[in-house]
């Protein structure tokens, strides 16, 4: 997997370069149960909101063991009196990607 925690907006922001972009962005995937030759989701025409099949990061971190054979609770540790894991309390698994 290969990606970052945001992406580019389609915007100048002054003379700046482009800033920063939380709801549109990609993650790429290959290998381990993903399927190949997939573009899962759209943005809108702008490149700035995906309007189709979004994904949140919670989501993904659920697909990431899920694609290498592990459970996202098999994950869990015990942490100051509780048990955390990756994907906490939230995510779904996206079974659209894993093959």
């Amino acid at each position: 997997m290969w990606g970052g925690e945001f992406g580019r907006s389609p915007f100048a922001q002054n003379s700046n370069g482009r800033d920063h972009n939380s709801r549109g962005y990609t993650i790429w995937m290959a290998g381990g149960g993903v399927r190949s030759g997939l573009a899962y989701g759209r943005t809108d025409d702008y490149g700035y909101e995906a309007v189709e099949h979004p994904v949140h990061i919670h989501d993904w971190a659920r697909d990431d063991p899920s694609s290498s054979g592990l459970g996202h609770q098999r994950l869990t540790y015990r942490y100051a009196g509780r048990d955390m894991r990756l994907t906490d309390v939230r995510g779904n698994v996206v079974h659209g990607i894993l093959a």
